[in-house]
């Protein structure tokens, strides 16, 4: 099978290269410039069961709703506890989700279960990354006869080692552990029709264990929405959100987990600080409570005038003006797969210093400030020059810009996926 950035589907890529709505609640045959499927073709949607492990992001699950007719099995407190469940009410998605309960062990079983009795209906299954659930998918596939794409968004064994390294599992542990993913990996790898891969790094990386790799974008960056804001607009949307009018806003959009480095964004900042420079740290991504309290533990000075964080702002509709009233994006990680927060913020202008690690090296290189990993010294260096030279840093991210339309088109992203999920369906029909 072709590499997915390699496949065309021109209906598809016609509407996909259309204006994105600006609606907040897109409909399914105009999902964020997901357009629908070709007007030419009578063939119906193709019928996909997703299967996710964990958590999936609503981006994902709103444009995949736009090009198939979508079924998803979901652990029932992941769905919950990460605001899924609201938010595709709120846009009213047409979703068939099946909620598992129980832990892990439990997902597992009852997961496969009611895949081995329903798996028939579909025409294929994705499956979120290649570890535990990507299993349950390649078995009720092979049994079935159903053809299965596994998505791999993360680079689990280096996220895994995170772990390790902020001392949360011992020695013996990460050895097992990574040799149970290690080999989880390269099974799922070979039993899967395809494994579709976010971006270059993770592409690599897939095809130690497959032949059969496409690249991917995941749900990719919606330029419409991710776009430049003038000073006017800047100022217009920090009134409106409450966030400081004058100050140097760095948004750090991650989420608190293991394989983040939110201390060098903090020590970054603090040390700004020091220099002269009225340095403001937003977090909007989940654990915001847990950001305010490691500010606290690392006894920065006076980190309540300047260590902000709110709940994950909603991705569609609330994110993209945090990002357009940011003077930066700082992305520090111990390890990164790919980093979509980066490319949403060259989108909307906004100059980024990230960690060259991973993806984040591979993608954002001339386009973005790399610095060591967990170099807080050269990432205020970096923040610095940003603060001092705003002009042409704003330059650099708006080149950024053009890179991420032409490679990172939320419209192409799913236009591509479609285009895949037709080539397997007609090969089974």
């Amino acid at each position: 099978m072709p590499p997915l950035r390699g496949l065309r589907c021109a209906a598809l890529s016609r509407r996909a290269a259309q204006p994105a709505p600006s609606s907040p609640l897109p409909s399914r045959t105009s999902l964020c410039g997901a357009g629908p499927p070709p007007a030419h073709s009578a063939a119906p949607l193709p019928r996909v069961l997703f299967l996710v492990e964990g958590f999936t992001d609503i981006r994902f699950v709103a444009g995949l709703s736009a090009i198939c007719t979508l079924t998803m099995i979901t652990p029932s407190a992941h769905y919950r506890q990460s605001s899924l469940l609201e938010r595709v009410r709120a846009m009213s998605l047409p979703v068939k989700v099946v909620e598992i309960e129980g832990g892990r062990a439990a997902f597992q079983l009852r997961s496969l279960r009611w895949s081995l009795r329903h798996v028939r209906r579909f025409d294929l299954i994705l499956a979120q990354e290649l570890t535990r659930g990507a299993l349950n998918a390649n078995l009720a596939g092979k049994l079935c006869g159903v053809p299965v794409f596994a998505y791999l968004c993360t680079s689990p064994i280096e996220y895994f080692r995170c772990r390790r390294e902020r001392g949360q599992i011992g020695l013996l542990k990460t050895m097992l552990g990574a040799l149970s993913i290690r080999l989880l990996m390269r099974l799922n790898a070979r039993l899967a029709s395809s494994t579709i891969a976010l971006g270059v790094y993770l592409e690599q990386l897939a095809k130690r264990d497959s032949r059969r790799v496409m690249r991917g974008l995941y749900y990719g960056v919606d330029t419409e929405r991710f776009r430049p804001a003038n000073q006017i607009e800047r100022r217009l949307i920090r009134e409106r959100l409450d966030l400081p009018k004058e100050r140097f806003l760095i948004v750090f959009a991650s989420r608190i987990s293991h394989e983040k480095d939110p201390e060098t964004v903090l020590r970054a900042a603090a040390l700004m600080r020091e220099r002269g420079f009225d340095a403001v740290v937003l977090n909007l991504g989940g654990g915001w409570r847990d950001f305010l309290e490691l500010a606290r533990s690392l006894d920065l000075a006076d980190h309540e005038a300047w260590v902000m964080a709110r709940p994950a702002a909603h991705p569609i509709t609330e994110f993209p003006d945090y990002l357009r009233a940011a003077d930066a994006l700082a992305q520090a990680s111990l390890a990164e797969g790919a980093g979509l927060a980066p490319l949403e913020a060259l989108a909307c202008g906004v100059p980024v210093v990230a960690t060259a690690v991973g993806g984040l090296a591979r993608e954002l290189g001339g386009l973005a400030h790399l610095v060591p990993r967990r170099d807080f010294r050269a990432m205020a260096d970096e923040l610095l020059w940003i603060a001092s030279h705003p002009a042409q840093a704003r330059g650099q991210a708006i080149r950024g810009r053009e890179y991420v339309i032409r490679e990172w088109e939320r419209g192409k992203a799913f236009a591509d996926l479609a285009c895949a999920f037709a080539s397997v369906t007609r090969s089974a029909r």
